[in-house]
């Protein structure tokens, strides 16, 4: 767990975090509106010359191409399962040749793929921020 009070610890951990994610990588983001999700999704892609991040929130997905292939998805916005699958869910997961960041993915944890890193924000009540990072499969 790792407690930040500012942009810059964030960005810390962040380009810690992008040293630790290879191609066919997924990472679900998890924490309340205004957490800092996107935020740090932000700041992992500048580390692959990304810059035009924004967040997918109503376009369910967005594709950036960098040093890598990323995909970013946002499941805050999807009110059923099918909405994912007909989008092609399965694909984005499957893409051995991109990186996927998938915000509120706890919402449909069931397509979570088993390999995954999830990283957990958490506002404290003197609004710092906790950040948790887990590996899983």
């Amino acid at each position: 767990m790792h407690n930040v009070s500012t942009e810059n610890e964030t960005t810390e951990l962040a380009n810690e975090f992008s040293k630790e994610i290879s191609i066919g990588d997924v990472v679900v983001l998890n924490g309340n509106l205004g957490s800092g999700k996107t935020f740090f999704v932000k700041k992992v892609l500048l580390n692959f010359e990304i810059t035009d991040v924004k967040s997918p929130t109503f376009a369910i997905v967005n594709e950036y191409e960098g040093k890598y292939k990323f995909y970013h998805l946002d499941f805050y916005r999807v009110e059923k399962l099918n909405e994912l699958y007909d989008i092609g869910i399965e694909d984005y997961f499957n893409n051995k040749e991109a990186i996927s960041f998938i915000e509120w993915g706890n919402l449909f944890s069931d397509v979570l793929p088993e390999k995954r890193f999830e990283v957990n924000f958490r506002i404290n009540s003197n609004f710092t921020r906790s950040i948790e990072f887990k590996k899983y499969g």
